[in-house]
């Protein structure tokens, strides 16, 4: 997962940036730390709401002797949620070809929507790769719909810190522990998909859901 959403220098050397990053022994395979819905809007260039129009594989650089290749996506932009400053509107995507680079398969040419989250790199094309945050639209909550648009990137301040067993206890007052692997065996599980980690006017950050009180399991592990 990016750390930053600053501008990636180009796809081709993101291509050699994840060969390099994949894991010993995983040859395979792609490998991803796990974040939360809000520390993927945060760490993004760019987040959209899009369906997929076609998809061609093409060359990932120029250089005949790169034997690496890319799919292309052409998209249509529903809605734009981060990335004004950089692009208006995004006609194509860029992803792996290679699986085991993290490539990510959309379906095109059907009515599924997608959010798309991903790198802006410097010649304004848009990459993606399976450690962003990529959900069809109809799985996304009520709440992951609306903090799109304004309680994700007010509260990129805060920190999420996956919790894998007990205890867990937070290290800075900024931080919320993010419990679903612990209490459900899976990472976008209900506090994924109904709790934003929301910054206080004292710099604290606490999980927050609307008018509804957390859950009894998340209160005994995070207010012990």
């Amino acid at each position: 997962m990016p750390r930053s959403p600053r501008t990636a220098p180009s796809w081709a050397l993101l291509l050699r940036l994840l060969a390099l990053l994949r894991p010993p022994g995983m040859a395979e395979a792609c490998s991803c730390a796990p974040a939360h819905p809000q520390q993927h809007v945060c760490h993004s260039a760019l987040a959209i709401r899009a369906k997929i129009s076609s998809e061609k594989v093409v060359p990932a650089s120029a250089d005949p002797a790169d034997t690496q290749k890319m799919i292309r996506y052409e998209i249509k932009q529903i809605k734009m949620f981060k990335g004004f400053e950089k692009v208006k509107d995004v006609q194509y995507i860029y992803t792996p070809f290679d699986s085991s680079l993290c490539g990510v398969k959309l379906e095109a040419n059907s009515q599924k929507q997608y959010l798309l989250t991903g790198q802006i790199l410097s010649d304004g094309k848009v990459f993606i790769h399976l450690c962003n945050y990529i959900e069809p639209w109809e799985n996304l909550s009520f709440l992951q719909r609306e903090s799109l648009n304004h309680h994700y990137h007010l509260n990129c301040g805060c920190q999420i810190t996956t919790c894998y067993a007990v205890p867990c206890t937070i290290s800075t007052p900024n931080e919320c522990l993010w419990t679903d692997w612990l209490l459900e065996r899976k990472l976008y599980g209900y506090q994924a998909q109904h709790y934003v980690c929301m910054k206080h006017v004292d710099g604290t950050c606490s999980w927050y859901q609307g008018r509804l009180p957390l859950r009894k399991e998340f209160v005994d592990i995070i207010q012990p």
